[in-house]
This record gives C-alpha cells, structure tokens and sequence, in this order.
C-alpha cells in the first residue's frame, strides 16, 4: 500500500516515513516464533491521510497475513454488506483507513486459536498513526480489542454495541463480522434493525463529505 503520489505536503511525507517504519517493525519477531505458526512479522499497513472512515479492528488474520490486504474474505464481505460500500469502495485510500490493534498477525496457539494482539504494536505505533488520519469523519471500532483501546470500553462487547447511540459523536462499535458471530446476530435482531441502517448512512455521508 501506498499514499498518494505526485506532489506532496510535508505531512504526507511524514506520514510515509511512518508507514515505513511501521513495515519495517520486528518489535514481536521473538513472540511470533514462539507461536504454533513459527511465523515473521510482516505488518498489514492500509493507510492514507485521505482517508474519511476508520476501521479499528484486532488483528490480520492468517488470509490477511498471507495477502497482505485487510478483511479480503467472507468477514471482509459481511462488513461490506454492513456498511453497504461495494468492494471497490472499501479498498479505495481515499475512502478506508484500517488500524488493527496489531498490524501483524498474532499466530495461533497450541490448540489452533487466535493468540490475542500483542499491546505494544497500539502502544507502539496508534496515536502516531491517528495524528496522520487528519481527515477522518467516522470510525468503526470493531471488536471488544478496539472498543477498551480506543473507546475505553469495559463492559462486554453485546453492551458496548447495544449502547452504540451512547458512543461519543463519529464513532460505531460493531461485533466482528466473523461467521463465527452469526448466532450472535440471530440473538440480537435490533444490531440489523436498528443499527445497520444508521451505519450505511454515516458511511455514505462519510464518503460524500470533502469529496475532491
């Protein structure tokens, strides 16, 4: 991924130095190889300061991982179809930023599950990351990793996201789009009801707003 090339600001180059550095990160070189995967790091790194919308998720998955393009699988369509953008729309720079709590795959444990996304790549990299988004007019907080970081959200993730009109202004928390919610969603009908509508038309105005 790349930032808008031709002639540039100051701050895109600092953005880009960023990003940079943000591929180049090893931080947890010692901590994926101890995974069951044995895996390097390799950084996911979707951003650009054009960006409108925001999506704060938890980690690359193994997909992601190896494509190095995030939400390319079945989650990535049902978070399109949430937010009622055509593929086209959602990879486009100008449009979707996407900050992981880890830009790097986690790996999984003995058993074959997700390991959850070491702190120190948020701790490392995100208020650096979010000063170079100056565009931002929505921000998708998706999963219980994003809500406590960004949102410092406590409660659990059905509370969080069924209080989503208690969120501060341009902000939604969301389930993960994973099929492996899809009995979450069949427990709680309103998230299709009453929140998805709201979300298709925050992002459309998102989209719309400052268009150049």
């Amino acid at each position: 991924m790349r930032v808008a090339s031709g002639r540039q600001s100051p701050q895109i180059g600092r953005v880009q130095e960023l990003l940079s550095d943000i591929r180049a990160c090893r931080l947890c070189a010692a901590r994926f190889a101890a995974t069951r995967t044995r895996h390097g790091p390799a950084p996911v790194v979707w951003l650009d300061p054009r960006a409108r919308i925001l999506i704060a998720g938890q980690a690359p998955g193994l997909q992601a991982h190896e494509k190095q393009r995030p939400f390319d699988d079945r989650s990535g369509d049902r978070l399109r179809d949430w937010m009622g953008v055509t593929r086209e729309e959602f990879y486009d720079l100008a449009n979707l930023a996407f900050l992981p709590a880890a830009f790097c795959f986690p790996g999984y444990d003995a058993r074959g599950s997700d390991l959850p996304p070491p702190k120190l790549c948020a701790e490392t990299w995100h208020a650096q990351v979010l000063k170079g988004l100056p565009g931002l007019r929505l921000r998708l907080m998706i999963g219980a990793y994003s809500q406590r970081f960004h949102m410092g959200s406590r409660a659990s993730l059905t509370e969080t996201v069924s209080r989503w009109r208690e969120a501060p202004p341009g902000v939604i928390p969301l389930p993960h789009p994973s099929w492996r919610n899809t009995a979450w969603l069949k427990r709680n009908p309103w998230f299709e009801t009453e929140l998805l509508p709201v979300l298709r038309q925050q992002v459309r105005k998102a989209l719309s707003r400052g268009k150049e």
